[in-house]
């Protein structure tokens, strides 16, 4: 096996490393950059842009350019580029490819292995078609890894640490906490907790309509309705809220934002960091509420935890700091980059399955309950959230009315004892069932989730042996 790339792939920026002689290095786009924003355009002169120049001119072609395709990962919804409409697997295969190939200029040569990243708390669809746009990009995608996970395998490489780590990924999109136990070059994630949509763009956004009302105060025009004023905020909201994490004031200013017709309108207002602060406490009590779960998960007290390790641009909001160092009682350890550890750590990965490395061991986890729909709408668990991956259980089921000669088993995601409040993937239908009375035949549902955290379902009529296996096929899928 030659090169295996580690990708992360973003909702704001993306990164590609490898593993060359026992080193991670991170390579360079075609720009000459080691972060590729996850940004996608078509230009006027109809040229696929991607990364930097996709986003310098953002602001000019709002309509024709795409940005945080992550967070719609799995959705089935379409979106505009250029003259055609893409599904959001699609968009992410078409920034694959581009790192693919940024690759592929570093070392000269064909390269097709990658191990790609995803939050942990992805859920099972999301999983399988961020391996499908590894697929579309021409990628053999070699496993998929959470995100705090390869974190911690960047920080572990060529490191004699032993002891629980905390890694909190707070990135563009998502929010995640995990705690691993590290003990002799063995990974074990112990818990995981987070919420998908929880993220620095969330952040954007509060600024982002704060700023909007403001101005429709003053001047009762609404932004809002002006596609190029609002991509024109959101990039100052993003400034302002970078330079919050050090300064206590910022004042945004954008000139000629709109016109009416008593001339020209600016936008103007000063931003401090406690009218920040209390703008997103929100946002900040959600990522608390996630840390707590995750402690409560492993059973563990913020004291016995040993280090932590912050990923993502957002872990430098600086309340954000403040409440984790409240809860933990300790600061981040700094020998680890937020923004490139991802990736690193995604290399490691590749290099333990091409079987370079051999001294690494990764010990992951589910990180969402999965389990079928009982009688009267009930979430029966088969595997429990933070259960060690591969894993395979199943249950016995049985019919509810006699003489039943099919069962239809849908399979849900998610932790409310209610189906209708959980994510349904899936179902089976295993027909031809003898002729019984109620309760008498014996139906198995077994669970097997895969090392890329990727759950096969199938179900056995005990009696006959016969058996359906259930391949998850989503309707935007049906033609690829």
């Amino acid at each position: 096996m030659g090169v295996v790339l580690g990708i992360d792939f973003g909702t704001t920026n993306s990164v590609v490393s490898a593993v060359t002689n026992k080193n991670p290095v991170i390579i360079k786009n075609i720009e000459g950059g080691e972060i590729t924003p996850s940004y996608i355009s078509v230009s006027k002169d109809n040229n696929l842009l991607i990364g930097n120049s996709a986003k310098r001119q953002a602001i000019v072609n709002p309509d024709h350019t795409i940005s945080s395709i992550k967070r719609f990962m799995g959705e089935k919804k379409k979106f505009k580029l250029g003259n055609d409409f893409f599904y959001p697997h699609e968009i992410a295969a078409k920034i694959l490819k581009y790192l693919k190939d940024s690759a592929e200029k570093y070392f000269l040569s064909s390269i097709s292995d990658a191990v790609i990243t995803v939050p942990a708390y992805f859920s099972n669809k999301q999983r399988n078609v961020t391996k499908l746009a590894g697929k579309l990009a021409g990628l053999n995608v070699l496993r998929i890894i959470n995100e705090p996970t390869a974190a911690a395998l960047a920080y572990g490489y060529d490191n004699d640490f032993s002891g629980r780590i905390i890694v909190f990924d707070f990135g563009g999109g998502t929010f995640d906490v995990s705690i691993l136990e590290v003990d002799e070059g063995v990974f074990e994630v112990i818990s995981t907790y987070g919420n998908n949509f929880l993220g620095g763009d969330d952040f954007d956004f509060k600024i982002l309509n704060l700023l909007c009302d403001d101005f429709k105060n003053k001047y009762n025009i609404d932004l809002k309705n002006d596609k190029m004023a609002l991509q024109k905020i959101k990039e100052e909201a993003e400034k302002a809220k970078i330079k919050l994490s050090s300064e206590n004031e910022v004042s945004i200013n954008i000139p000629f934002i709109t016109a009416d017709e008593k001339g020209a309108k600016h936008l103007e207002y000063n931003l401090t960091r406690e009218k920040f602060n209390k703008l997103t406490e929100d946002l900040i009590d959600e990522t608390i509420k996630c840390t707590n779960q995750a402690l409560s998960d492993a059973n563990l007290k913020p004291e016995e935890i040993d280090k932590i390790i912050f990923i993502g641009g957002s872990t430098k909001i600086k309340r954000f700091r403040e409440r984790i160092y409240e809860i933990m009682g300790k600061e981040n350890d700094p020998e680890i980059d937020p923004m490139l550890c991802v990736a690193i750590g995604a290399a490691v990965q590749g290099e333990i399955i091409s079987g370079t490395s051999n001294d690494l061991i990764l010990v992951d986890v589910t990180p969402l309950t999965l389990g079928v729909e009982a009688k009267g709408g009930e979430m029966v668990p088969i595997i429990e959230r933070n259960t060690t991956v591969p894993v395979r259980e199943s249950k016995l089921f049985t019919t509810v009315r006699d003489n039943q000669d099919s069962v239809n088993v849908n399979v849900y995601q998610g932790e409310s004892e209610r189906c209708e409040h959980n994510t349904l993937i899936g179902s089976i239908c295993l027909q031809n069932i003898p002729p019984q009375k109620k309760g008498k035949p014996r139906i198995e549902v077994i669970f097997d989730i895969d090392v890329d955290g990727i759950l096969h379902i199938s179900a056995i009529n005990k009696e006959t042996g016969k058996k359906q296996e259930l391949t998850i096929e989503y309707p935007f899928m049906d033609n690829i």
